[in-house]
Parts: C-alpha cells; structure tokens; sequence
C-alpha cells in the first residue's frame, strides 16, 4: 500500500471507493492545483471561490494538510478590500478575474473551509492567520442581508447590490455563518451581531420561502436547506421525502433541474451529504453508489451525464470540485471528525433570531 492510499484509508466505501481509488482521486485534485495554491475546476478552465474551498476541504479530508493550506492562503493573499472575492478566475490566476461581480455564497464559503481545516490539523496558527480574512468575508455578506433574513445575491461589478436572495446560496451561507461563529468562540472573539444575524437566516429559511427567488426547479434548492443545516428533524425527512421521485434518478445519480434528462455528480454527492446529516446513511450510500458511471480512468469524475436520447457524458469536464464532493461524502460516512462536525453541525452554533423574525 502506497503512503497516499494509507492517508486514504479511512475514504473507502464498498462499492463507492477503495483505498487506491480514493488515493487515485486524492492525486487528480493535486493535479489540478497550481503552485499558487489555486485550484480551478480543471486546469486551464475557471476558480470560483466557493469550489476552490471545497476542493480544498476534501484534501485536507484526505490528509493533504499543507495543499489545503496552500488554498486557503491563496484566498488570504487575493481578496478585496471590501472582504470579497470574484465570482471566476481564470485558470486560478488572481490577476485574470473573468467574472468581476462579487457573490456572497462564494465569499462567505471560507468561513466553512477555515473551520474544517482547523478541526482536521488543530493548528492554532493558522486559525489566528486566517481570522482577518474570514471576518472581513462575513462583513462583506452580511452587508447585504435584507430585513427578512435572507442574504442578497451578490454585488455587481460596479458595486451595486444584488437584494433578490437565492435560497441555495442562502441555506449553503447558513452553514458558512455557523462555522464563523464557531472560529470567534474558539478565539474567544464574540460576535453577537452574526448570532442575530445567522438566526434571522435560519427563520426565514425555515418559514418564508417567499424570501427567495422561485428555483424550485433546482434539485440544490430542495436539498439545500437540509444541508446547510438549517431544516432538520422530521422537517427535512419531510422536505426530501416530498419530491425524492421528481429528482433522484435509480441507478444514475440526482437530476441537477427538472425535467431535464440530466444527472450530475456534485448534486448527488451533496444530496447524500444531506441524506447522511438526517441520519439517512443507507440512502446515501446508495446515492454514492450510482455514480460510478461518472468515475473516469484517471480517478476523477465526470460533471455529468445525459440519460435520454443521445446519451453522453456532458461536459466533458472532469471537475475538481465534482471529485471533491465525493470525497466529503464518503468522509462524512466513514465518521471523518472535521467532516462530520462542519455537515452534520454538532457543536456549531445556532444563531439567536431577533424578535422581528420570531413570528
């Protein structure tokens, strides 16, 4: 057994992965990283922030500390003054932005990515190098809350505010809030106006939908909620359980939007994520399971694949982030503590909502 496929170890799953497959997966999303510490989609394709920290958290759930410090100083060394990030880079060069607006999810992602990384190695010093970076993020996101709750979608490249919320972005920034709450009390850093903050979020979230732009067509806006960890209990075995036929496909994996005749990678390993957190750990496996069709020689794995008419694998991309959801998946499964504790909440704070939001 090769060093890596030791590190790996504890990433297999029947009939999902073994250790040399993980180890195989493990090497693809190394490939991809620049010396820079960027790590686009694939090489010569887009960063965007949030999947560069995703990728990030699945290296680190596979043991490769230093690479996933490496991404996160890169973030530390190119964000803007206002605590933003750009929505793509290209090819993860931060002197080639492609997409100039500045979304709020992609920004506030790192919160969630510095925490797991601190809880994979207990590096003090990294949390105290990282802590400028996160809280200017999170005042960049939270600049953009509405009334309601919900958190706009991002700012324009001229900087005007985007207020319509997006449910997805705002259940994946739920999560995100959480994880920052948890660096501030670990440095003993209180900070109350993010509690209010994060429980305005959760309310509206859980009780005005109205609050968002109608993409109920997405699978990730019917999973999302229960992810993010805002849904839970017999809520999110409900929300799940209600259009389960509409998205999930036997054997191949969830339909990115309906009706489309389209199954990805990423949404299916972030459904089982959700599926594992509402203690559904069967079902999750049996999600993971059916994307072996999408697994490429090389260890990677296919964004996704068209299962009608002329069936095919579309894009043909082969996408870090895809590769790295899986990953988190199975981590999640195998009891990865790091994983555990940022998907399955234990121990991240709740939030205090407001008393204009407590109706």
């Amino acid at each position: 057994m090769t060093s890596q496929e030791q590190r790996t170890e504890h990433l297999t799953l029947p009939g999902v992965l073994t250790a040399e497959q993980a180890a195989e997966t493990v090497a693809g999303i190394l490939a991809v990283q620049r010396d820079s510490g960027a790590i686009p989609w694939f090489r010569g394709h887009h960063l965007d922030p949030w999947d560069h920290v995703e990728a990030a958290m699945a290296l680190d759930a596979a043991g490769e500390h230093e690479a996933a410090a490496r991404a996160y100083a890169w973030l530390a060394r190119h964000q803007n003054g206002d605590g933003s990030w750009y929505a793509a880079y290209h090819d993860g060069d931060a002197d080639r932005p492609t997409d100039r607006s500045r979304e709020t999810n992609f920004c506030g992602y790192i919160a969630a990515g510095v925490w797991h990384h601190y809880l994979s190695t207990g590096d003090d010093t990294f949390l105290d190098r990282m802590w400028p970076t996160v809280y200017a993020a999170v005042e960049f996101v939270l600049r953009l809350q509405q009334p309601g709750g919900q958190i706009g979608w991002k700012r324009e490249p001229d900087g005007t505010p985007v207020t319509d919320a997006l449910l997805t972005g705002s259940s994946s920034l739920h999560q995100a809030l959480r994880c920052a709450l948890a660096i501030a009390e670990t440095r003993e850093d209180p900070q109350p106006d993010w509690e209010l903050a994060t429980g305005a979020l959760a309310h509206a979230i859980r009780h005005h939908e109205d609050r968002f732009l109608d993409k109920s067509r997405y699978s990730m806006d019917w999973y999302y909620p229960v992810l993010g960890g805002a849904v839970t209990g017999a809520a999110a075995r409900e929300r799940i359980e209600s259009r389960w036929d509409e998205f999930v496909v036997p054997g191949l994996g969830v339909r990115c939007v309906v009706p489309n005749p389209w199954v990805t990678g990423g949404e299916s390993c972030e459904l089982a994520l959700a599926l594992w957190a509402m203690g559904e750990s069967d079902r999750a496996v049996e999600i993971l399971r059916s994307l072996t069709h999408l697994r490429a020689d090389n260890g990677m794995y296919w964004t996704g694949y068209v299962f009608e008419g002329d069936r095919a694998v579309w894009p043909e991309e082969l996408t870090a982030w895809t590769a790295g959801s899986l990953l988190l998946a199975v981590a999640a499964l195998g009891g990865h503590e790091a994983t555990t504790t940022v998907f399955g909440g234990t121990g991240l704070p709740e939030g205090l909502p407001p008393d204009c939001c407590s109706a």
